[in-house]
């Protein structure tokens, strides 16, 4: 454990309050499993939080693209009503505008061979958009040219090494979506997220295939790309004030982005709960860490009043009760992370989220947890402060 003599010439005096954690080693190590049980939950609530941003970013991957044009209803990439094609020409004709293109999205349930079902996300473009398609399709949209062709995400949730084996490592590989066969032309790296499994990537003509409910002049959203030096911000003031008595959203793409990730951590239910579970976690983490520390005082409160009678300050008490506080709050976060650590690896693997550690994760929970830990011994010496060394003798 700790060493007295280290302990003394950091603090510079006794270090008091250690030697008091220590006296009761069962009251200790209960409260350090205490602290570690809520960094554990508050990882666990924030490695979710992170897993749905992260997909929420990656549903962008597949496209690239200045402004994005939505319906003025739509809060995600996925939802909203589509838009009118009527948009796309207009928004052509607008000077500074260099190329748009319609981008069509659906999702269709794949059924594996291992029997399991997986929801994919279907993204449709023109073939001829290959401005529009992300580094992470590169120029992949060629193979798909011809109609019933699809590239699919490799990292499809729920696919096994002898079905990606099969569908990857054969030309003529198909899959059946909504009563139409696929042919797998080439494949991409996605993952699955909260709302689907996997992605698919078709032309416009492929994607009116799967989903004969849509039309071609019904896109769910507009991509526009400006000219060479032409401002975002400019441009996207500049189509807003055009269109204002028109039912659309304009933003950029990064600004999009943004709102979705917002939207869906703030105001969708599955954000509102995580973000509960982190806001449980510290609460825990406070009144556990209240506890010890109050009972910690109230079973030497005479110690405390001989050394109050004598002449220290409240500020010498605070300071032993700040010592048991962040010696806790170590000692507790060193499991915690561990164990949290631990519970991502299962949680990836298990899921194919992007469940991962990071530093700064990593540093705003400790920051957090020395904060919560130094607030409950502020609340647990009130008594002390108040007591008169007269009437406890």
């Amino acid at each position: 454990m700790l060493s007295v003599k280290w302990l003394s010439k950091l603090l510079g005096r006794m270090p008091i309050g250690w030697l008091q954690l220590s006296h009761s080693k069962g009251r200790m190590f209960a409260a350090i499993a205490g602290v570690a049980f809520a960094n554990v939950l508050v990882f666990v609530q924030l490695g979710i939080l992170g897993a749905l941003s992260g997909t929420i970013n990656f549903s962008y991957n597949p496209l690239s693209a200045d402004i994005l044009v939505s319906s003025s209803n739509a809060n995600t990439l996925t939802d909203g009503v589509p838009l009118s094609r009527r948009w796309l020409w207009k928004v052509l004709a607008v000077p500074g505008v260099s190329a748009a293109s319609p981008l069509y999205l659906g999702k269709v349930d794949w059924l594996l061979p291992n029997e399991k079902t997986a929801s994919l996300t279907v993204y449709g473009l023109p073939i001829e958009a290959t401005a529009f398609s992300g580094s992470l399709l590169s120029d992949k949209l060629k193979a798909i040219a011809i109609p019933g062709t699809a590239l699919l995400d490799r990292r499809t949730r729920g696919l096994d090494t002898q079905t990606i084996d099969a569908l990857f490592g054969s030309k003529n590989a198909t899959i059946e979506l909504s009563g139409t066969k696929i042919n797998i032309v080439g494949d991409f790296e996605l993952g699955g997220g909260f709302s689907a499994d996997g992605a698919l990537i078709v032309s416009d003509q492929t994607f009116l295939t799967l989903f004969p409910n849509r039309s071609s002049g019904t896109p769910s959203h507009l991509l526009v790309n400006l000219v060479d030096g032409t401002q975002v911000a400019t441009m996207v003031n500049k189509l807003m004030d055009i269109f204002s008595n028109e039912p659309l959203k304009i933003r950029s793409m990064a600004k999009a982005q943004a709102e979705d990730l917002a939207y869906q951590t703030t105001q969708r239910p599955i954000g509102v709960i995580f973000g509960m579970g982190v806001f449980i976690g510290i609460l825990v983490g406070l009144v556990i860490v209240y506890q010890v520390l109050s009972t910690d005082v109230a079973d030497h409160l005479r110690e405390y009043a001989t050394f109050k009678a004598i002449g220290y300050r409240h500020s010498f008490f605070l300071g032993i009760v700040f010592e048991e506080a962040i010696i806790l709050a170590i000692l507790g976060f060193i499991p915690g992370l561990s164990i949290s650590l631990l519970i991502y690896e299962v949680m990836s693997t298990a899921t194919g989220l992007p469940v991962a550690m990071d530093i700064s994760r990593a540093s705003l929970v400790f920051i957090g947890t020395i904060a919560a830990c130094t607030l409950s011994g502020a609340f647990a010496t009130r008594r002390l402060k108040s007591a008169d060394p007269a009437e406890l003798f």
